[in-house]
């Protein structure tokens, strides 16, 4: 039932309650189909001043390590990353801020490398 009309309509009709309760059941479970169809955009993102703040240490972010000791390199989300930062307060604010993109520990440098968005 999309307008005004639709409703009167129903209630002018002495529909029930289980009745009216059924068509709108069906109503949101016809949109979930089409919206569940539509296919999803992804957006990527690779510069963190372009990024949002409370998306940069979630899964959606990747970051690169280079370890130093073994000279690998690997990649963590963003979870990891923060968790890697310790308390290094003022480089996560320099991170969040868009300031620098990379930041060391005593054996490994990250780098973040991008921001998967999904829509």
């Amino acid at each position: 039932m999309k307008n005004k009309k639709d409703y009167e309509e129903v209630l002018l009709n002495n529909k029930t309650m289980d009745d009216l309760i059924k068509m709108k059941i069906e109503n949101e479970f016809k949109k979930n189909i089409t919206n569940s169809n539509r296919k999803k955009q992804t957006r990527i993102i690779t510069d963190i001043k372009k990024a949002p703040k409370d998306k940069i240490f979630t899964k959606a972010a990747c970051f690169k390590i280079y370890n130093r000791i073994t000279g690998t390199e690997t990649m963590i989300n963003g979870i990891q990353a923060e968790g890697m930062l310790g308390l290094q307060n003022t480089t996560r604010t320099k991170l969040l801020n868009g300031e620098i993109s990379a930041f060391s520990t005593d054996d490994a440098y990250i780098k973040f490398e991008k921001l998967c968005l999904h829509s």
